[in-house]
C-alpha cells in the first residue's frame, strides 16, 4: 500500500525546516533514478526517500527515549551522538505515524545514515541518494560517485562510506562502528559481483565449452 504522499508533505512542514524538505525532495527524485537505472521498485524507493529523515529534528532527548522503548541498543557512539538515531527512529514514526508496513521500505529508512551488512538494494539506494543527492555538491569526487552508483551499487556504497569517513576524521568526529561494518560488506559484495562477472566472462564457449560440460 502506498502511503499519502500529501499528508507525509503535510507532516513534513510542520516539522521540518523548509530548507530540509527541498533536500528530502531531492533525495526523493535521485532514489527514484537510482532505482530505475538498477531495476528495483521505483515506487518503494520514492516512500522511503519521502519518509527517511522524518526525525531529524527529534531532540537527542526524544531519539533517546523513542529508540529505548523500541528496545534499540544504544553504544557508546549512539549516547555520545544521538542524532545518529534518526534513521531507526525515523523508521518507527513511518511505522507508527503513516502506517507504513512494508519492511523494505521501513529497513530503507532505517539503514539510510550508517548502513547495515546485508541491506537490499532498495537500502542501498537510499543510502547513496541521501550521501550524493545534487544538493551535497559538485565538486569531482561526488561527480565520480555518482557515475560509479549509475552501474554498481555496491562499489557506491563502500566508496561513499569511504568519502563520509575521511572528511569525519578529518573533522575529528566519532565514526559508528556500523559504518565501518556496512564498508567492508559492500567491499566483499563488489569483489564477489566481480568475481561472478569475470568468471561467467572468462567461461568456454562453442565446441570447448560443449566438450567441457559432457
Amino acid at each position: 500500500m502506498s502511503i499519502d504522499r500529501s499528508a507525509v508533505l503535510k507532516w513534513l512542514q510542520a516539522n521540518v525546516p523548509k530548507a530540509r524538505i527541498q533536500h528530502i525532495l531531492r533525495v526523493e527524485t535521485y532514489a527514484q533514478e537510482l532505482a530505475a537505472q538498477h531495476a528495483l521498485d521505483v515506487d518503494k524507493s520514492a516512500q522511503a526517500a519521502l519518509l527517511h529523515d522524518l526525525a531529524k529534528y527529534f531532540k537527542p532527548e526524544k531519539l533517546l527515549s523513542i529508540a529505548q522503548a523500541e528496545g534499540i541498543s544504544i553504544d557508546l557512539v549512539l549516547a555520545a551522538n544521538p542524532r545518529l538515531l534518526h534513521a531507526e527512529v525515523g523508521a518507527i514514526v513511518a511505522r507508527d505515524q503513516f502506517q507504513v508496513e512494508d519492511p523494505e521500505i521501513l529497513d530503507g529508512i532505517r539503514n539510510h545514515t550508517l548502513g547495515q551488512p546485508q541491506m537490499s538494494p532498495l537500502s542501498c539506494v537510499i543510502f547513496l541518494a541521501d550521501s550524493l543527492e545534487p544538493g551535497r555538491g559538485d565538486q569531482a569526487e561526488l561527480k565520480q560517485l555518482r557515475k560509479v552508483c549509475a552501474s554498481n551499487l555496491y562499489q557506491g556504497v563502500w566508496l561513499t562510506c569511504d568519502f563520509t569517513m575521511s572528511r569525519l576524521i578529518q573533522n575529528r568526529k566519532l565514526i559508528h562502528p556500523r559504518m565501518i561494518m556496512t564498508r567492508n560488506w559492500a567491499l566483499q559484495a563488489d569483489s564477489s559481483v566481480k568475481q561472478r562477472k569475470e568468471i561467467k566472462t572468462s567461461a568456454p564457449r562453442g565446441k570447448t565449452a560443449r566438450t567441457i560440460g559432457g
